[in-house]
């Protein structure tokens, strides 16, 4: 397995306002192999750079010694694939052909998409929609979208997010087997399960539609966004995950996504997680 470190979780990272050079150069630095790129409505890392900007940023990764790792970007909570609107849909599609072709362009082989909600916790009004419904779009959005992975060799990986959606590993892997495409898999957050499951379960029963992992840590006994914490300091039983990752033989990157709820100061988060990472990874 390699070490991978997501953008947002370096000071700036967030706000889009990093410069992907100095983001590059401390991920190496502080022994990463891969970072997770983030995407945003504007900006030098926005949705829509065109191949003059991806050359750029791949070069800038290449010199540093950092793989993309994936693509992710937080404007699918904008336009969701499950929203009423056909055309928030539309641009919900739209955001992850931008995101496959970015991935293409700097040699990621997978994209974090999420899926639609039936209710997202992150809007101040969201819109609460049919369980069946969301799960009806996503497979339509998906589906459509699996030619579009196919086309770029970069493979979709739907993640578990609290959006009520997805509730059981069992349904998340017949999504997965009901797309039949290689290039549509799962793309496991171990610590966004924790309030509904175990991650070790989930990864075994997922097995090789796994594309990606993100590593967080999470304490029960909180229950809320405030419940995540570094690796290390929350519920994950993190021997039986490696133990689980190891059986179904997953050898990609375990990405650490340190956003701002956590505890420690964003100065340290990278730092501190990669250390974590070694130590889980000896498990």
């Amino acid at each position: 397995m390699r070490k991978g470190i997501n953008y947002w979780s370096f000071p700036g990272g967030m706000e889009g306002k990093l410069d992907i050079k100095a983001a590059a150069t401390e991920a190496k630095r502080l022994g990463y192999e891969g970072m997770e790129i983030c995407l945003f409505g504007s900006g030098a890392l926005s949705i829509d750079m065109d191949e003059s900007d991806l050359a750029r940023v791949r070069r800038v990764l290449d010199s540093a010694g950092i793989q993309a790792a994936s693509v992710a970007t937080d404007l699918m909570w904008t336009y969701p694939l499950s929203s009423s609107d056909p055309g928030v849909r539309e641009k919900g599609k739209s955001v992850v052909r931008h995101m496959l072709r970015t991935a293409s362009a700097l040699g990621a082989t997978s994209i974090l998409v999420i899926p639609g909600a039936v209710e997202s916790l992150f809007l101040a009004e969201p819109e609460v929609v049919p369980y069946e419904v969301a799960m009806a779009r996503a497979d339509e959005a998906i589906r459509e979208l699996a030619v579009e992975a196919e086309r770029n060799r970069v493979a979709i990986g739907v993640e578990n997010v609290w959006n009520k959606l997805f509730l059981s590993p069992l349904e998340a892997r017949d999504f997965v087997d009901r797309i039949g495409s290689e290039y549509v898999g799962w793309f496991f957050d171990i610590g966004n399960i924790l309030l509904t499951g175990f991650p070790e379960q989930w990864i075994n029963i997922l097995g090789k539609r796994l594309k990606k992992v993100h590593a967080k840590d999470f304490r029960r006994s909180i229950g809320t966004i405030d419940g995540f914490v570094d690796l290390l300091e929350g519920d994950v039983n993190w021997p039986a995950v490696m133990k689980a990752l190891r059986q179904v033989g997953y050898d990609d990157f375990v990405i650490a996504e340190m956003v701002p709820q956590y505890q420690h100061a964003v100065e340290v988060r990278a730092a501190n997680a990669s250390l974590a990472l070694d130590q889980i990874f000896a498990m």
